[in-house]
């Protein structure tokens, strides 16, 4: 074992050369680190405060020279001469807990809240159908699906704590704002338009005060996985759609679906969604297959899924236009370093998602009448 004391953060000090993109919740910026020479980091204002060239900053560079995903790069950990001012506004919760950046956030659950009667009484989605993929590259697509099906729907996103737990180092989400009712960080996640302690009041908050008719549940950027059975942090899908069915809603599952993915445990559809949906969603899933793939493809499909349990029914979905929809999307589609034309199954089988979750959203009694 190692010891207790030892070093799990590679410290660097640098001087900011230039600022670039911005974008929700975070600052590009090019730092001039000793002997590692100019680097890509990125600042989070929300954090740190904004950094201005000539700026000295404090870094965590330990993803950045292990070349792990944080998108290449190094993070501000604090800009020391000019410390942002001390936070004024309302909040109890505490999340990133215990870390040295944990940030204190008003959480839409917690009682002095204007929400909190609307949780505090809230127990049911009623029938909410809520879109659960174990990607964050998985969300644009679903969204087109949902919204190329019946764009008069809302859609609200709950992002979970599997991935980046700050929703601001998202660029997708930056761009699909418009497009979103909002946006729920859950669990240890923050920087969302609400925040929540717990999937289950942030599915809750989606229905309630968002009035959302549709949700998608994804880890944030990032994924951690080790090659094992069920050492990958998408297992939280499963989850996902267990919180999902105790509060009345109903799991839509996107399947994670390749041809083009290197390793043979995700060509097909992957071990992620076989394991997560069909081992641990144990109040049951739809998990939707696109029509439209290859015929080999869409045998290999079928049979990745035959072994699934009766809770889980397989629903496979016309795609047709959703190729099209997709190709306009708003912000780059990409997975794994590749995108749309490398990948088109798994996109399509988001889309498709989307799609079926836009049909099964509830009509309301006027309307059926």
């Amino acid at each position: 074992m190692s010891s207790s004391g030892e070093s799990r953060i590679r410290w660097r000090r640098g001087r900011v050369t230039a600022t670039g993109k911005a974008w929700r919740d975070a600052l590009e910026l090019t730092v001039e680190v000793p002997d590692d020479g100019e680097l890509k980091a990125l600042a989070h204002p929300s954090l740190v405060g904004t950094p201005q060239v000539g700026d000295d900053v404090l870094l965590n560079t330990t993803a950045w020279a292990q070349r792990l995903g944080t998108g290449g790069y190094a993070l501000v950990v604090a800009v020391p001469d000019r410390l942002p001012p001390d936070p004024t506004g309302p909040g109890h919760l505490v999340k990133a807990r215990y870390t040295p950046l944990q940030v204190t956030v008003q959480g839409v659950d917690e009682q002095d809240t204007e929400h909190h009667a609307t949780i505090a009484d809230a127990d049911d989605l009623g029938g909410m159908p809520v879109v659960v993929a174990d990607l964050h590259s998985a969300l644009p697509a679903v969204l087109i699906g949902v919204l190329a099906t019946d764009p008069d729907l809302k859609v609200a996103y709950v992002m979970t704590d599997g991935g980046a737990l700050v929703a601001g180092f998202s660029r997708t989400l930056s761009a699909l704002a418009p497009s979103l009712v909002g946006v729920v960080t859950v669990g240890q996640a923050f920087g969302g338009d609400l925040e929540a302690v717990t999937l289950h009041t942030g599915l809750l908050a989606a229905r309630h005060v968002l009035g959302a008719d549709v949700a998608v549940v994804t880890q944030g950027p990032g994924n951690l996985g080790t090659g094992t059975p069920w050492g990958f942090s998408g297992v939280a899908a499963g989850e996902a759609c267990n919180a999902v069915t105790v509060l009345g809603g109903e799991a839509v599952g996107a399947l994670r679906i390749s041809e083009a993915d290197p390793r043979p445990r995700h060509r097909g559809v992957s071990h992620h969604s076989l394991t997560a949906f069909g081992r641990v969603a144990l109040g049951g899933v739809t998990l939707v297959a696109p029509r439209g793939l290859s015929s080999e493809l869409g045998g290999q499909i079928g049979e990745d899924l035959a072994g699934q349990p009766e809770r889980n029914p397989v629903v496979w979905i016309d795609t047709d236009g959703l190729d099209e929809a997709l190709k306009l999307s708003p912000v780059p589609l990409s997975t794994m370093g590749r995108g749309l034309e490398e990948e088109r199954a798994y996109f399509l089988a988001a889309a498709a998602a989307g799609r079926y979750a836009a049909f099964q959203v509830p009509v309301p009694d006027e309307e059926a009448d």
